[in-house]
């Protein structure tokens, strides 16, 4: 899904955060909270990192100072002067980073949401090679990389079989090689819902919920209870067979609507988000990837009525107004 939105690591608690999980901070609503006010409830919970998709002035002026890491998106629109313009990349930078860079910690800047098959994706690795020459020359070490759906596989299950589609793979072979080259991770945007909600007949529920307790999809030597996992894995796979077993995986998104569907339910939407918190949280990674926090952003903070109506209105933890939509525990 396509949207401007700020992920964020947060915690509900005077505790630190919950490891490995974010949040999507969505600003597509005319209702929403000013940046600064935003900001200040953030660093009130102690909210650890954010990401935004856009280089928005308020939001990195408000940061300034809050010891929050951000990662820093790119407009899309952006994505060809930056490909073919070094000068380009150089005064994004120095527009965008650098009057920034003292007082805030950028942990990645992200080229390109969703861009990839499409026809922006033919400018996606020399954004990438370009910004890092940048920042480079400003002795700014900040990961560079782009964030993908999983609509890039031609095929996913079981997850052995995951592979690059034949209009992606061709993009995405040489960014993998890039990430690779510079020990930069992939980021990916993973659903579940609209995978369940697209074959309800085939998919069980609970599985897409994190809600089974034994093996549910046996893969060779793998067995999965949860659908999350088997998608996270089919894109390892796919980054192996294009020669990269070493590029990690970060899940920029994932979460689901309490409205919209007859699926999208606050009780499914509470269950998903909390099972996955505990699931990431314990460290015990995907089935391919086992032992390690998987770095993974729950979509969203707010519900936000400027998206397309029905589910798009309704993935939000919060109300504008900042009243739960449903408790999840954020408790370390």
């Amino acid at each position: 899904m396509q949207r401007l939105c700020i992920l964020l690591f947060v915690c509900v608690t005077i505790s630190s955060g919950v490891e490995g999980i974010g949040v999507n901070y969505g600003l597509l609503g005319n209702n929403l909270r000013p940046p600064a006010q935003v900001i200040n409830l953030l660093k009130s919970r102690n909210i650890q990192k954010i990401r935004i998709f856009d280089p928005n002035q308020d939001v990195l002026t408000a940061l300034q100072g809050s010891d929050i890491s951000v990662i820093l998106g790119i407009r899309n629109e952006d994505l060809q002067s930056l490909a073919s313009d070094p000068t380009f990349a150089t005064n994004w930078v120095q527009n965008n980073v650098i009057p920034h860079a003292s007082t805030v910690k950028f942990t990645y800047i992200s080229a390109g949401n969703e861009v990839v098959p499409g026809p922006l994706a033919n400018f996606v690795l020399g954004a990438l090679q370009n910004l890092d020459s940048a920042l480079k020359a400003n002795n700014l070490n900040i990961p560079v990389s782009t964030t993908v759906s999983l609509q890039v596989l031609g095929t996913s299950f079981p997850p052995s079989n995951g592979a690059f589609s034949d209009s992606a793979v061709q993009f995405l072979q040489p960014i993998a090689q890039f990430l690779a080259t510079k020990q930069y991770p992939l980021l990916a945007n993973v659903y579940p819902y609209f995978a369940y909600s697209g074959n309800p007949a085939q998919i069980q529920l609970d599985y897409a919920l994190l809600k089974g307790t034994g093996p549910i999809v046996s893969d060779g030597q793998f067995q999965y209870n949860n659908l999350f996992d088997a998608m996270v894995d089919s894109l390892y796979v796919a980054l192996e067979k294009v020669g990269q077993p070493a590029v990690e995986v970060v899940v920029t998104e994932t979460g689901w609507p309490s409205a919209g569907d007859v699926a999208a339910t606050i009780d499914n939407a509470q269950t998903y988000a909390n099972n996955l918190i505990a699931h990431v949280s314990s460290g015990q990674g995907t089935p391919r990837r086992p032992g390690k926090v998987l770095e993974t952003y729950i979509f969203a903070l707010f519900n936000e009525n400027q998206k397309p109506a029905g589910v798009e209105e309704n993935f939000g933890l919060f109300y504008p107004d900042m009243t739960e939509v449903y408790h999840v525990n954020l408790t370390p």
